[in-house]
This record gives C-alpha cells, structure tokens and sequence, in this order.
C-alpha cells in the first residue's frame, strides 16, 4: 500500500509546485561577437597543417601508429579533410580575396600528435612574405589515439547447406581519441588571436571469425572520422563570423491580475500588450508587486533592443523593492552592452 501511496505523493507535490510557480520561461534570438575578428585589411589567408610528422619525427610517428592500432593514413586524411572543410566555409562566410592552402613547408611539420610550441614571428613573417598573405591559419595539431580490445562470443554463419548457425567469433571494440587544434597568427600585431582545440571520443564494434576479419568488419570509423574532422573545419570556421543565439529569460506571470493578463498576451506574441499591463504595476504600493513589473519592463526593453533602459528598469527593480532575479539580471544586461559594442567595433573595421 505505501508503495502505491508514494508515486500518487511526488505527483501532487510536483503539480502544486508548477501551479504555484510564478515565472514563465521565453527566448529570444540576439546576435554575439565572432570568436576569432580579423580586421578589414586581412585579404588574404594562408592555411598551414603542422600535423604532418617531420622528417626527425616520422619514426616516432609510426611507432604510435603501431601501438594505438591506427591505420597509416587515417590522421593524414582526417587533418585534410578539417582544412579543406575549413577553407571551403570560409570561402562562403568571409569576405576574403584569397584562400590558400600552403602545403610541403617541412619547417613548419611537427606531427607529435600534442599541441606544439608556437612558431616563431621570423618564420611566420617569412610565410607571409613568401606567400604573399596577411594572417596564417595553423592546424597546430591532429591525432587519433586508438586502443583496442577483443572478446570470444559468437556470430550467425551460414554452412555448406545455406543454414545460419552460430559459430565461435572474436568482436573488436575500437576506442578511438580524436584530437585536434587550431591556432591564428597575426604578424602586424605579433599576436596569437586564437587558440582552440577539440577533442572527441568515439566507439565502435565489429565481429568476425577471427581478430583480422573484427577488425575489417569495422569498416565506419574511418568515415565517421573523416565527418568529424570536416565538422570541426567548418566549426572552426564559424568562429569568425558573428554568432546568432537564442537566450532564455524567466518573467514574472503572476501578483496581480494584470499580470496574469500580460502573461496570456505574452503568450501569443503580443509583447507590447503585455507591456502595457507591466507599466502600469511599476507605481503598485505593493514593493514586491512594483519590483516584478519593473523587472517585466526591463525584459520587454531587452525585447525592444534598448539595453539601456532595461539596466535602468532591473537596477531599479533591485534597488527598491529588492527584487530576488533583478540584480543578476542587471549584470547579464552589462554584459550584453559590452557584446554589442564589441560587435560594433567588428563590424565597423
């Protein structure tokens, strides 16, 4: 009987506590900074991959090729395959004179699998003056890390008669770590503007009659990776334009039946009208009831785009009535101020 009692307990305490809430949650969308600004003078990119093994490393290299159970080329073609992604969305999302992919710079390789020491501004000077490009782009590093493990089970066959039994197998379970970063050097600031790495964890199964024919049986990995690494390119390549995102706010839905009425108006879309019932409860004598509203008005402002007076209307909500959301919601609105005007600067160079 208690068991039957308890389910019937949560349920009303969880009902009574969505009846009693009094804020409702809604988004909206609003534009954020790029990552990774370059100024209007950069016409022209080089894109360099230090991934590749140099000639003092390339034993080394092939060691842990061996260990990690990888197949020779799968970092070499996962590394092409995130530049060649990352050129192409660029050519798409930024105003660009030239794209170039510099290739064969033995100077540059380090192939280690780890994040390398940054290059020297001599060498990078010397890229861009060879090449004739203002910025350099560097896969400073791409690797994939790959254990393996088998186990005995068994898998359907068919015999000689054309009848599927189940025969002794070996399945393979393939741990493979993929691991890659980027970095941007800008020669007329001497400055790394961007440093960013990704990393992915990915399993895969296979089984056969033996450890070889698992391992064959394995046969997407190499394609799930070469589609990660492209995705990463193009990931990467976004970090450069601005980011469209859509942001939650919690208002308040309940107090006074205006409020109540707002809240329904809210929900159809009718954020003016909903205002307009706020407005009204900002002279409420009740300071809990004015600081909702004054709080309400400040997320209708951010609606509106007038951060401005919204921080005027959440300060306000705070420091008269002691609003609990208000004054957290004045230091995200201070932020969001600092973004926009960081936009601006990107916009305008």
């Amino acid at each position: 009987m208690k068991n039957q009692i308890k389910p019937f307990i949560y349920l009303s305490i969880a009902l009574f506590i969505s009846a009693c809430a009094s804020t409702n949650k809604m988004t909206m969308g609003v534009t954020t900074p790029a990552k990774v600004h370059l100024s209007s003078a950069v016409k022209t990119i080089g894109i360099i991959n230090r991934s590749e093994p140099s000639k003092g490393n390339k034993g080394l290299d092939k060691i842990d090729q061996i260990l990690s159970a990888e197949g020779l080329n799968l970092d070499q073609k996962g590394a092409e395959a995130a530049i060649s992604a990352f050129a192409s969305e660029l050519e798409m999302i930024k105003s660009l004179d030239e794209i170039k992919i510099l290739e064969n710079i033995e100077e540059v390789k380090s192939g280690l699998g780890v994040l390398p020491a940054t290059l020297s501004w001599e060498t990078i000077d010397k890229l861009c003056d060879t090449y004739n490009v203002d910025v350099i782009f560097s896969l400073a590093f791409y690797d994939t890390d790959t254990k393996s493990s088998f186990k005995v089970t068994t898998m359907p066959l068919e015999n000689n008669l054309g009848v599927k039994v189940n025969v002794p197998a070996q399945e393979v379970t393939l741990n493979t770590l993929v691991n890659c970063g980027w970095r941007v050097y800008d020669p007329s600031t001497k400055l790394v503007i961007d440093e960013k790495n990704y990393t992915k964890e990915m399993i895969f199964h296979g089984q056969g009659i033996n450890p070889i024919k698992a391992v064959e049986a394995v046969k997407q990995r190499n394609e799930t990776i070469q589609e990660y690494s492209r995705n990463v390119g193009i990931a990467y390549a976004q970090r450069l334009i601005p980011n469209k995102v859509r942001i939650s706010r919690d208002y308040y839905m309940s107090g006074t039946d205006n409020f109540k009425v707002a809240h329904r108006r809210a929900l159809t879309g009718d954020w003016d009208g909903a205002a307009e019932l706020w407005k009204q409860e900002t002279t409420n004598p009740d300071l809990k009831i004015q600081g909702r509203a004054n709080y309400n008005m400040a997320i209708s402002s951010e609606i509106d785009g007038d951060l401005d007076l919204a921080i005027q209307y959440a300060s306000k909500a705070y420091t008269d009535s002691k609003d609990k959301l208000a004054l957290a919601y004045v230091n995200v609105l201070k932020y969001r101020v600092q973004q926009n005007n960081v936009l601006d600067q990107q916009r305008s160079n």
